[in-house]
C-alpha cells in the first residue's frame, strides 16, 4: 500500500468524519488523488465502515459487554476459523479475536444484562462440540477505546503557595 493510503487511513481512523476536501489539504494532494484512494480502498474493502465511537456510561441506554476467552479444539482440516465463524456469526458476538497464550479466542459479547450475558455462554457458547472452556470477564468501565480516552481528567485546581 502506497504511504498516501495510509496517510488517509490515519486522518479518518482519527475522525470518520474528514471529507476528501479537508484531507487533501492537510496532505498537501489534489482532492482528486484523495477521492480515487478512497474509493479504491473501499472496494477492496481496506475501509470496511465508517463508525462512531460511543461513551455508553454518558447514555441512559445500559448495555453489559464482557470478554470472553474460550479454550477450543481446531477442527480438522479449518482450524480454528469455522469455529470462530459459528460464533462470531450470533448477534451478541461483536468481536471476535484468534489468540496466542493460554486461550484461543477472545469473543467480546455485549447484552442489556448480565444475565443475558450469562445466559448467551451458558446456552450458545459452551455448548459447541469444539469448546473446551469458557472464562467470563465483564467490563465494569472503559476509560480507553480504539485511542481515546472517555473520561475527561481534573486539572490540579490546588492553589499556589509561595514563601
Amino acid at each position: 500500500m502506497d504511504g498516501l493510503k495510509l496517510k488517509i487511513l490515519e486522518l479518518l481512523k482519527e475522525d470518520a468524519r474528514r471529507g476528501a476536501e479537508l484531507i487533501s489539504t492537510m496532505l498537501g494532494v489534489p482532492e482528486a488523488d484523495v477521492k480515487q484512494a478512497i474509493t479504491e480502498m473501499e472496494d477492496e474493502h481496506v475501509i470496511v465502515k465508517y463508525a462512531t465511537v460511543v461513551n455508553w456510561s454518558k447514555v441512559d441506554d445500559e448495555k453489559v459487554t464482557a470478554l470472553i476467552e474460550v479454550q477450543i479444539t481446531p477442527e480438522r482440516g479449518r482450524g480454528f476459523d469455522s469455529i470462530a465463524e459459528r460464533i462470531y456469526l450470533y448477534p451478541e458476538v461483536k468481536s471476535v479475536y484468534l489468540m496466542s497464550g493460554a486461550y484461543d479466542l477472545l469473543v467480546e459479547v455485549e447484552g442489556k444484562t448480565l444475565k443475558e450475558v450469562a445466559s448467551f455462554v451458558s446456552n450458545k457458547l459452551s455448548p459447541i462440540d469444539s469448546v473446551l472452556s469458557t472464562k467470563t470477564f465483564f467490563i465494569l468501565k472503559k476509560y480507553k477505546q480504539d485511542g481515546i480516552i472517555f473520561e475527561e481528567t481534573e486539572g490540579d485546581n490546588r492553589l499556589v503557595i509561595s514563601p
